[in-house]
Parts: structure tokens; sequence; C-alpha cells
């Protein structure tokens, strides 16, 4: 398999021949936010921004290209994951609270999800809309919030246009990560302890079957993960590793500080926004991002 090795502010860019037949050689990064604790949770906004979780300082940060960094929520409930749905709504994972929430334009927030069967859930950590309205996100619990955890299992969760929560798996490690294919008919999610990408068929309703592992034994621990137009895998790692919608390896690019997640944004959707602990690389791939 062919290799070719390119140095860019600091970074190591690993590309590999790939059957999926995208072009990474030419490829730029950028900073463009640093000085945050531990960023997560990039979403891009239609309205031309990219907003992201600084989750030790509880803020949700927002930047738009030729502007300095701009705080949108303070005492942001321990934001971690973050998504935008058609209506321009976000959605976040609170982890201090356990809950998921949407805040439409006028900045009103609402509970979508805090309880299943009356027990609180674990640490909501990742979301995915689809253009619909379906929802899913993911439900580990790390660190102390594995201690007070009252659900016996992590979880998979979808969210139905109507607000109705279902379990969509129950893994024994626990998932992270999640994003869909360009057709909105897979859904992808990284476990962080059995260090793989498992997937799930989707059907119009929403409900999901057919899981298995399309991509095993990944270097460091799966993080955050998105979806190129082309169905490849981007899953932040210890690299930001790309894999085909097959699960063959396809690259890698190795930041200086260990990557946590990923989203497509620009005005052309074509610009791959990656957190890396205490900085936003903006990652110029040629390849535009799903928009299922």
């Amino acid at each position: 398999m062919g290799e070719v090795k390119t140095a860019i502010v600091g970074l190591t860019i690993v590309l590999m021949a790939s059957a999926a037949g995208q072009d990474l050689e030419d490829i730029h990064v950028d900073r463009v936010a640093t000085g945050f604790s531990y960023v997560e949770g990039p979403a891009w906004s239609r309205d031309g921004y990219l907003v992201m979780s600084d989750i030790p300082n509880n803020n949700i940060w927002r930047w738009q290209s030729g502007h300095p960094r701009e705080l949108m929520r303070a005492n942001s409930n321990g934001a971690n994951g973050n998504a935008f749905d058609s209506q321009g709504r976000l959605y976040t994972c609170e982890a201090h609270t356990r809950r998921v929430v949407r805040t439409d334009k006028n900045g009103r927030v609402e509970v979508l999800a805090d309880k299943w069967l009356g027990k609180k859930l674990n640490e909501p950590n990742d979301i995915v809309v689809r253009r619909d309205g379906h929802v899913w996100f993911t439900d580990p619990a790390f660190g102390p919030a594995n201690d007070r955890r009252e659900l016996d299992f992590y979880g998979v969760f979808h969210i139905t246009p109507r607000g109705a929560l279902e379990v969509v798996a129950r893994p024994a490690g626990r998932p992270n990560g999640i994003a869909l294919a360009p057709d909105g008919r897979t859904l992808y999610v990284t476990n962080s302890d059995e260090h793989n990408v498992r997937a799930y068929d989707i059907a119009r309703n929403g409900e999901a079957s057919n899981e298995r592992i399309v991509v095993g034994d990944i270097e460091g621990i799966p993080d955050g993960m998105k979806v190129d137009e082309k169905g490849n895998l981007y899953v932040a790692a210890k690299k930001l590793f790309i894999f085909s919608p097959a699960g063959k390896a396809v690259g890698a690019v190795d930041f200086e500080e260990t990557p946590s997640n990923c989203a497509f944004g620009g005005p052309d959707m074509d610009l791959l926004f990656v957190t890396a602990r205490t900085t936003v690389y903006m990652v110029r791939l040629g390849v535009k991002g799903a928009t299922p």
C-alpha cells in the first residue's frame, strides 16, 4: 500500500492508496483557535460559524472566519457533543445534568431526554441529527460518572421527531462518537473500550438493525467521528484516522495533541475542523462532509 508523509504546521499526515478514490494529497492545515482546557463537540452552523465545547471550563464557544472566538454560552452544564438540525437549532449533550437539550435561535432551551424508564441517563456524550428530525446520541459514563450511574447499561439512544426516546443498542463497552452515512441509512458509533466502530442499518422511521463491526483494532481511544460525502469515516483516536466505507485504512493525520472530535464546515462544507485538547484545527481535504 503506497504511503506519503507530509509535515504541515508541525503535523504528520500519512496518506494511503484508497479504493474509495479520495484524493488526499493536497491537504493544508491551519490553527483557527487555541487556549482551551479540553475542547470537544465541534459543530458547524449553516449561519456560517463553528461551535465547540470547552468541557472543564463549562463553556460553549463560537468561531467565525475573520473574527476572534466569542463566548456563546457560559455555565453550559458540562456541554460535550453538539449538532445542528436543518432549522438551525443546536442540540447539546450536557454531562453535568445528564441530559440532551435543544436550543432554538431565540435561545430557548428545551430538554429532549434526561431519563430512561424513570432513571437518569448516564452521561450523554455525542449526538447526530438527521435531516428529517431523527436524533441519535451516545450515553457512556467516564470517570466519576461511572460510579453514580442509575442505568445498568451504556446506551445508544434514538429520539423520534415526536420526542419518543428509544434504545438502539446496549454495548458492553462505552459508546462515544456517532455519525450518519450520507444517505442517512447507516449509523456509525465508536466504542472507546473495544477500540472499534460499529454500524447499524437505519430505517426511515429511525429503527436500527444489523449491528456489525466495520472498523476494529483502532489505535488509541476512539472518540468523535464524522463522515464525508463519499462515505469515508474520520475517527478521532490516537490520530485522526480515515477509513473507507468498507473499513479499510485510507490515511491518518497525526496532530501535536490528541484529537477528540471533528466536524465538516465552511461555505462549501469542505473544511474539516478538528478539536485536539487545547486547539481547534482546520484541515482542507478537498472533499465535502455528508449532510444526511
